[in-house]
């Protein structure tokens, strides 16, 4: 950390230099291009390739000698060797201030709806910050207060969200505030504060600042392990495997599973003030669905639309390799940026696999040596470092705010085992597998109960908060019902080798009862207002009522009665979960299931 920062110091010292550091194209591999260069450059430094009338971003991922190599964020069409190279003196870094929120950005944090055509021009840059509004200025800070990084100074209201101007995050040490402005309105660009150092030295602030999105923010006192359930209103994931706020999770699956369509319902319903979608090299139809379908969404928080504590970082299949990598680290530090405001994030990246292709191709074209199916050796250590930002964080004030973090994996062949998805399964603490399976019978959510896991549940600081907050039994109940699933399992697999008559009927029974759990509590309908989303206060009341029916000694004389009883069982449960809870309607199913339960008891 003090290393990126004393390179962010001497950045400013190389900028204001009468020569820069320049260079010259001596060789070009797709969008990997070698440059000779005439001075100092640094690893992941960022440097413009003129060509003709255009300049293309591309950033040094390698310097041997005079060589740098760098990865150029642009198309190549038209390169040739000889043409020249400026160096900027700093590295890929994310412009941070208000109006960000709602904003549609690439990976390069230029804001797509100032760019005109059908198609984004090769060499247009924009600013990702609207510098003529005038925001609403309340100094939170006064006179005298003794500040350090990431300390608030006052606060604007971007969206109905409390937006936090902050001492910014590259000053070291600690200041006295000089002085800071009335409220009022001002524009980003407005002296808003003046801190002194212990030098004596005045540092005059506005609203905007600057982050290499490589360096991870550190504004904070301490960060502990996640304990906070955080509620998504999925039932699959809430009630079986639970995700912490501030923890990280992935989605496997093969195309078509509704990995995209998980990630819309948890965007929509979780339990977070600020919602990131990195669009990381998905198809570009994919990515301009959620440019329609969230200005749509109704945010069921606010009543509003959900777009406007949404912000859309979109890089799709056809755009460059090396924009992927910068789509996912551009979102992550937007992410810690808001983190240090005291707000809970929730970060969602689709797909994770394509910013491994893109690491995979430009490794190849590096000449390194090759991991497993090509990857980056280091594959795992990137993947790993990366889901490390995201997590529970106790502010310098002592609020507290979170980065949740989700991805999605596309595994060539809906093959778990691949380098990515065994990578990507270390890093992060719940796996949500997608079933093939269950999304062909139309079991959807189509996570497979079997398989997937959070390893939260093995937290005690996890589990003493779900005692407390949901039910003593509560975790005990969870493990009843993942147990009643396995063994449902097995019934249903000796069923299939011996056929229903080569079994007893207990096995029938066994098998029934995990379908039981399978359709009322796994399976959720998105396109129901009310079985869309399940507060975790229902969900306990329906696991144990359903845990309830498991237990009791039923009487059957065939199996054929086996699966027509549970079947009459399973309707009035789906009736209940499409019923408004606690209703006269929702208490009308209930006895009536109260009733059917009388029939097969002994």
């Amino acid at each position: 950390m003090n290393r990126a920062l004393n390179f962010l110091k001497n950045s400013h010292i190389c900028m204001e230099r009468k020569i820069k550091t320049t260079g010259t194209v001596t060789g070009i591999i797709a969008n990997l291009v070698i440059v000779e260069v005439n001075g100092p450059v640094a690893q992941n430094e960022i440097c413009f390739i003129v060509l003709k009338e255009e300049k293309l971003m591309a950033e040094v991922i390698k310097v041997v000698g005079k060589n740098a190599y760098v990865q150029v964020f642009e198309s190549t069409r038209g390169l040739k060797p000889g043409s020249s190279v400026e160096f900027q003196g700093h590295l890929l870094e994310v412009t941070l201030g208000p109006g960000i929120l709602s904003r549609n950005y690439d990976g390069l944090q230029n804001d797509l709806d100032k760019m005109k055509g059908v198609f984004l021009k090769r060499g247009e840059y924009t600013d990702p910050l609207n510098r003529e509004i005038l925001w609403d200025f309340k100094p939170l800070a006064k006179p005298g207060d003794r500040v350090i990084a990431g300390d608030w100074l006052g606060e604007v209201d971007e969206k109905d969200m409390p937006h936090k101007i902050m001492v910014p995050f590259v000053l070291q040490g600690t200041y006295t505030v000089k002085s800071v402005v009335p409220a009022g309105k001002y524009t980003v660009n407005d002296k808003i504060a003046v801190i002194t150092d212990a030098a004596g030295k005045d540092t005059e602030l506005d609203m905007v600042q600057k982050w290499p999105v490589k360096i991870p923010i550190k504004a904070y006192r301490e960060k502990p392990r996640p304990f906070k359930l955080l509620e998504t209103g999925v039932r699959c994931m809430d009630t079986l495997n639970p995700i912490a706020e501030g923890g990280t999770g992935f989605i496997p699956g093969p195309f078509g599973t509704g990995k995209t369509v998980m990630q819309h319902a948890i965007s929509k319903q979780a339990e977070a003030d600020i919602v990131i979608i990195s669009a990381c090299g998905e198809r570009a139809n994919e990515v301009v669905e959620i440019f329609y379908e969230f200005p749509e969404l109704e945010d069921p928080r606010t009543g509003k639309k959900l777009i406007e504590r949404t912000i859309i970082i979109a890089n799709t299949s056809n755009m460059p390799v090396a924009a992927r990598e910068a789509s996912v680290y551009t979102a992550m530090t937007i992410g810690e940026y808001y983190r240090s405001m005291g707000l809970k994030v929730l970060l969602m990246a689709d797909s994770t696999s394509r910013w491994a292709q893109a690491l995979r191709e430009m490794s190849n074209r590096l000449e390194e040596l090759p991991g497993p199916d090509a990857f980056p050796m280091d594959l795992s250590a990137i993947i790993s470092n990366f889901y490390a930002r995201a997590g529970y964080v106790y502010l310098n004030n002592g609020a507290t705010a979170s980065i949740t973090f989700i991805g999605t994996v596309s595994p060539a062949g809906g093959n778990l085992k691949e380098p990515v998805t065994e990578s990507t399964r270390k890093a992060a603490r719940c796996f949500y597998g997608l079933s093939q399976a269950r999304a062909d019978s139309k079991r959807y959510p189509a996570i497979d109960p079997i398989d997937s896991y959070s390893k939260y549940l093995e937290y005690p600081e996890v589990q003493e908060y779900l005692s407390k907050n949901v039910s003593e039994d509560w975790l005990n109940e969870v493990l009843k019902a993942k147990d009643i699933l396995y063994r449902g399992k097995e019934a249903m697999e000796q069923i299939n080798i011996l056929g229903d008559d080569g079994v007893p009927i207990n096995f029938h029974e066994r098998y029934w009862k995990s379908e039981l759990i399978d359709f009322v509590i796994l399976q959720q309908d998105a396109f129901d207002r009310i079985d869309a989303s399940t507060p975790i206060s229902r969900q306990k009341y329906m696991l144990k009522k359903v845990l309830d029916v498991t237990e009791k000694p039923f009487r059957f004389e065939n199996f054929e009665s086996v699966g027509s009883y549970f079947k009459r069982i399973i309707n009035l449960f789906r009736q209940m979960n499409y019923s408004e809870f606690d209703s006269a309607k929702f208490r009308k199913y209930e006895s009536d299931l109260e009733l059917l339960l009388q029939e097969k008891l002994n």
